[in-house]
């Protein structure tokens, strides 16, 4: 009950039905907030309990500055979490612990239960092993449950043993497009309270739901296990950045450009950590699809959240996806009630504006390795020929490669070039060349969520049919929807035959070249692009383009409409100018080129209407839990306790909560610490956290072969997150880090001190022998530490690494909040320097003091950082709020909500 300082509660009637409301207009301030700011009042208001909710909180949201630091903590408390089934996996694996744990105690295990809403969508898991072919959905599916039986009796277990907690079976959907069209409820009801849904999810694109108007970010898997418990998410009051949209979007401009665009301008003005809102009468213009494209890709410009108010568009979608009419009717009813609805015209109170007219918006791409790398189309062959001479390594001055005296170096465009003969399996022979395109991938909740440019891309498959094109041979094709209503539309506009004709068969419906599930390239492009070092290419509908993540095989990636992602399979090499060159010759000979395939709006347009409906969402989501014959067959454990297989290599007991006592012992001071990797800028959670395929000569492939898995059962790490085993084995094991401590190598490597000079070695053996020997470590690193997606296996690893502080020179928002729900301290270099600036070198042994004072109660603002060459420096404590505060003191969040039940 909250403790309703404010009087605000109040009644709403909506048809027959009366609910429970929490009045923002009671609090002096509420009408000149942010769209954003009023959803985090109202949830303050709804919780407050006179403790760590109060009045205060309230007051200070309010009386919001909009020009200050943040500096005011509050505790928000989100109405659900969302979980895909890579993260979701551990965060049930960590439940099914801690009821363990409980009962050790002396406790009741049931009590370790979720006691918000909890969803979780598998999506993660199926790989496009197969493509090209009709049966490729299939084949891939009968693969993934091969592959991943073990954790789906462990989620069906789940399902049955935890109240509040909801399974969505393979082969349905990728999660935030489920959201979009399923489960988000935009106004919540639930105990007779209706109030608006926000949540957390463990997968940093859950801002995709901000397009409905709907508030969340993406957590840890952590993070959202304690709010499964209902603890509330500890913030900042945070700066609101307005993006004035206006205008409209030219003919041939699509979602993907427009949020490409978006993407550089925040990044370049700087957003991390902090909330976007889109206002303005362009907002209104911009469909509900392309809001929600535009929110999914509020990680890659670095915001906590970006989100668009209510309005007609956001009720025309409800109704469209199959939301109830007293639904629809409550959301109206409570957004006018509660000042939530758009007003287009009006000029909200922000801490800093920008602004864009759609009609600038042009069609581009972003590579070749980051998102925020906006190149306008008509410049991308061009771009190509710069950027591939990072990638060859023998180019001269004049950008050829060099060849021995006795040969040639070849040109081609202007680019490196070193032609290299392949022979397909049915005798064609081809030449693969740098910058082929390798993989042509609409993939990804981004873009295969909207419907305009995925009728786009199968019109231009349809147009080059038409023409007698298709995708060159070298080129992997692969089509994974979001949900099933994609192929259902598909199907009633007859465009499956011709996406089929171009290779874009259906390989499933998940995320999968976008995390690296993209499968191996056929047998004979791989032999060639390794054997002859190829830079080659892959161009997908996705949000992520980071080195090594898309396929172990190529080196540059783009992120692309799926429009052109159609273009670009057909042309086969990003050295083509798409925008000038034919890209292939019609039955008659006749050059093609993309404007002569390319529809107009009024074609999208005409199809979208005619075909996607209402009915297509009832049908495809009215049993979505159920799960097909598979599924249901599936034998699961009974009982509240899950009975661990001690030979499973998939689902494993974690060791957060051995030898745990119910009083925390005293935070220490860190004395003779290592260096176990020290990393320049821009490292991101997928070089540190365990990502894509195994393989057999890395610590986690030994572990899984001594342990009698074959190699071609090795799956994925992602499939793996149930096995803390392997995962510590794969942490800082990308193959693109370059740990500077081990120069000339790429991968998981460092130098391990415990032995005589220091020879290199895997960072998981070194992790070993330090632990064996009693010496803490520490990681050094630079800008935006932890960019990237919200893995908590980033943090995990590094603290089952036996890691105890990072010093880095900035971080990004979740993985620092990560590190301390693991017990790792993260620190962060004076302002102006860092390691290199310090003339740290990693070989150094560090100690920490002043951690100590966190034992009083308070956090010290800086520490003092020594080392044994006599280095010295202050570095700023980043645990930014007393709730991270009371984690860290208990050795992580998750030891902090045990304990906290308990006493209950």
């Amino acid at each position: 009950m909250s403790a309703n300082s404010f009087d605000a509660r109040s009644t709403l009637q909506v048809g027959d039905e009366s609910y429970e409301i929490f009045r923002l207009d009671k609090v002096e301030g509420s009408a000149r907030l942010p769209y954003s700011l009023k959803v985090l009042l109202e949830n303050l208001l709804r919780t407050e309990d006179g403790a760590n909710i109060t009045a205060d909180h309230i007051r200070a949201l309010g009386g919001w500055d909009s020009q200050a630091q943040p500096s005011q903590e509050i505790q928000f408390t989100p109405a659900r979490v969302i979980m895909q089934d890579f993260t979701g996996v551990p965060c049930v694996v960590d439940l099914a612990t801690m009821r363990e744990a409980v009962k050790e105690l002396g406790g009741d295990p049931a009590k370790i239960n979720p006691l918000a809403p909890a969803e979780l969508v598998i999506d993660h898991s199926v790989i496009a092993d197969k493509f090209g072919t009709n049966d490729a959905f299939k084949q891939n599916v009968d693969l993934e449950y091969g592959r991943n039986k073990e954790r789906y009796q462990f989620l069906r277990w789940g399902q049955t043993a935890f109240d509040e907690f909801k399974v969505v079976p393979p082969g349905t959907g990728i999660v935030h497009q489920v959201n979009i069209e399923h489960l988000a409820r935009v106004v919540m009801v639930r105990d007779g309270k209706a109030y608006p849904d926000t949540l957390v999810g463990t997968d940093s694109h859950t801002t995709m739901v901000n397009g409905l108007g709907v508030l969340g970010w993406g957590v840890g898997g952590i993070e959202a296990e304690a709010a499964m418990l209902g603890q509330p998410v500890s913030m900042l009051i945070p700066r609101v950045v307005g993006f004035k949209l206006t205008g409209e979007l030219q003919p041939g401009t699509t979602a993907t450009d427009l949020v490409l665009t978006i993407t550089e301008m925040l990044r370049k003005h700087g957003v991390v950590g902090k909330f976007v809102e889109f206002y303005g009468e362009g907002v209104a213009a911009t469909s509900l699809a392309n809001r929600a494209t535009i929110g999914n890709m509020s990680p890659e410009f670095g915001s906590t959240a970006a989100i668009f108010p209510i309005d007609d568009e956001t009720l025309n979608y409800m109704r469209l996806t199959g939301r109830s009419d007293q639904q629809v009717a409550l959301v109206e009813a409570y957004a006018k009630e509660q000042g939530l609805w758009l007003d287009p015209k009006a000029e909200p109170d922000f801490s800093e504006k920008l602004e864009l007219d759609l009609s600038t918006v042009v069609p581009s791409i972003a590579g070749p390795k980051r998102p925020q790398d906006r190149i306008v189309l008509a410049n991308a062959a061009e771009q190509f020929k710069q950027d591939v001479r990072n990638y060859v390594d023998s180019v001269d001055e004049a950008g050829q490669e060099s060849f021995p005296a006795s040969d040639s170096p070849a040109v081609s465009n202007g680019a490196p070039s070193n032609p290299v003969p392949v022979t397909a399996p049915d005798g064609t022979t081809y030449e693969l060349d740098h910058g082929a395109v390798t993989v042509a991938a609409i993939t990804s909740c981004t873009n295969t969520s909207n419907p305009y440019v995925m009728v786009a891309a199968a019109l231009v498959a349809k147009k080059a049919v038409e023409k007698g094109l298709t995708r060159k041979p070298w080129v992997k094709t692969t089509l994974a929807p979001g949900s099933k209503v994609v192929t259902d539309y598909f199907e009633k506009a007859g465009l499956t035959p011709y996406l089929d004709k171009v290779g874009f068969n259906l390989v499933g419906y998940g995320c999968t070249t976008c995390i690296g599930n993209s499968g191996p390239l056929p047998e004979e492009v791989s032999k060639a692009v390794n054997d002859h070092d190829l830079a080659v290419t892959s161009v997908l509908s996705g949000n992520r383009n980071f080195e090594g993540r898309i396929n172990p095989d190529v080196k540059m990636n783009y992120l692309a409409s799926p429009p052109l992602v159609v273009a670009y399979a057909i042309a086969g090499s990003m050295k083509v100018d798409i925008t000038k060159e034919a890209l292939g010759a019609d039955q008659d000979g006749n050059p093609v080129y993309l404007k002569d395939i390319w529809p107009t709006e009024a074609e999208v347009n005409e199809v979208v209407a005619n075909a996607i409906g209402e009915d297509m969402f009832s049908k495809s989501y009215s049993d979505v839990f159920a799960g097909d014959a598979q599924w249901q067959a599936l034998p699961i454990p009974t009982g509240n306790t899950f009975e661990w297989d001690a030979e499973s290599t998939y689902v494993r007991k974690p060791p957060y909560f051995e030898g745990m006592q119910m009083e925390p012992a005293p935070v220490e001071d860190i004395a003779g610490a290592r260096v176990l990797a020290k990393l320049g800028d821009s490292v991101t959670t997928d070089h540190i956290s365990p990502a894509g395929a195994i393989k057999a000569d890395t610590p986690a492939g030994k572990y899984l072969t001594e342990h009698g898995v074959e190699r071609r059962d090795f799956n994925s790490y992602g499939s793996r997150r149930g096995n803390h085993e392997v995962m510590i084995r794969g942490t800082f094991a990308n193959i693109r880090l370059r740990n500077q401590i081990a120069p000339g190598t790429e991968g998981g490597y460092t130098r391990d001190f415990t032995q005589e000079g220091g020879p290199v070695s895997f960072i998981y053996d070194a992790s070993q022998n330090y632990q064996a020997a009693g010496t803490p470590l520490v990681v050094l690193a630079g800008k935006e530490y932890g960019s990237g997606s919200s893995r908590d296996w980033a943090a995990k690893g590094t603290a089952l690494l036996g890691v105890k502080a990072v010093i880095a020179e900035s971080y990004e928002r979740i993985h620092r909040s990560n590190l301390i729900g693991m017990g790792v301290l993260p620190l962060q270099f004076p302002e102006g320097q860092s390691a290199d600036s310090l003339g740290l070198t990693g070989e150094e042994t560090f100690s920490v003091s002043g951690v100590t004072e966190l034992n009083n109660g308070t956090t010290p603002r800086t520490v003092k950082v020594t080392t044994d060459t006599g280095v010295e420096f202050d570095a700023v404590v980043r645990i930014d709020t007393p709730g991270e505060a009371d984690y860290y003191r208990n050795g992580g969040i998750m030891q902090y909500v045990l304990r906290s039940l308990i006493r209950k």
